[in-house]
């Protein structure tokens, strides 16, 4: 064959296999594409528990850690606990009414049923509201959880709105010793399930505040 024809020949046969190698990229990438997102896992369902309030208190803000009249703070080790609301295509979800409630640092919840010890902390709201804002974002002003009689350290929430279904759920601190012995924590399925209940609480240096820490919540649409 004429020396100039095979070049031609050589340069035709590669320019074709650069054009197949990227009609096959961009096949991959358009599959890649059109291929939906895989749902993020949906926060575990956890027991409401008995002590939920039976009436709102008359003070439910977002700092737990005050009560009107009383001049001092609740003792415990302050927290700053923030997150935010999420479908499960993790888009933020605003207008959600969050709930969180737990025990003092005595080991009291604010509960007519509940036992009353000695160490009852009248300084400490037991019960905070508020709703997400724009971007699906929560935060309260609270303290670290303590074990309760037979739990592990642990907070409650629930979440509530339009279009969504109500989620009842608990966060727990993660790292804890007690959360292996905790019926109510396994109980929420495997490893994956018991992770999305879980909450890195981070010291910080900062004046009146112990610990920071956030809990995504991802919930289902009605």
């Amino acid at each position: 064959m004429n020396p100039h024809k095979v070049s031609e020949y050589m340069k035709s046969l590669k320019h074709d296999q650069t054009r197949r190698r990227l009609l096959k990229t961009t096949a991959a990438l358009a599959a890649v594409a059109a291929k939906p997102a895989a749902a993020a896992l949906l926060t575990p369902r956890q027991s409401l528990g008995p002590f939920y309030p039976e009436s709102l208190p008359n003070e439910s803000d977002a700092d737990l850690t005050r009560m009107k009249g009383q001049s001092g703070i609740a003792a415990g080790e302050v927290t700053d606990l923030s997150g935010v609301i999420v479908d499960p295509t993790d888009q933020p979800i605003p207008g959600v009414l969050v709930e969180i409630w737990q025990c003092d640092a005595g080991g009291n919840y604010h509960h007519p049923r509940d036992r009353k010890t000695a160490s009852y902390d009248s300084s400490f709201q037991g019960y905070g509201r508020r709703l997400t804002d724009a971007d699906g974002a929560y935060a309260f002003r609270t303290i670290k959880p303590v074990p309760y009689p037979g739990r592990t350290p642990h907070i409650h929430f629930q979440v509530s709105g339009e279009d969504i279904q109500t989620l009842v759920t608990q966060m727990y601190v993660a790292g804890e010793d007690g959360n292996e012995h905790d019926g109510l924590f396994m109980s929420a399925g495997g490893r994956a399930k018991r992770d999305a209940l879980l909450a890195d609480f981070r010291a910080v240096e900062s004046e009146g505040i112990a610990w920071r820490v956030e809990f995504k919540i991802v919930v289902a649409a009605t």
